[in-house]
């Protein structure tokens, strides 16, 4: 094993699942959990991403949107997640 690489335990159940996606997607486990690792940003990845964009906006609109709007905002991109995650696993 490289320097760079470690291994992590989970549950035979785990890693069965692990085997179904990856092969569904034409990946080993391997490759499958380093893009979730990679591709999914943190909570402070986030809170970083939404000052930057709050800063766009005020630097476009002059002004940044209220706690509410923001609070409508996150609800409707929650929703539509949601909605287009349903139909990815519907497929």
């Amino acid at each position: 094993m490289a320097t760079d690489e470690t291994s992590i335990k989970v549950s035979a159940a785990a890693r069965d699942r692990l085997a179904v996606l990856a092969a569904e997607h034409g990946k080993t486990i391997r490759s499958l959990v380093e893009e979730l690792a990679q591709g999914t940003p943190t909570q402070a990845e986030y809170a970083e991403r939404a000052e930057l964009a709050r800063a766009e906006l005020a630097s476009a609109l002059g002004s940044v949107p209220s706690p509410e709007a923001e609070a409508k905002a996150r609800a409707l991109l929650e929703s539509l997640g949601a909605a287009q995650h349903g139909s990815q696993t519907a497929a």
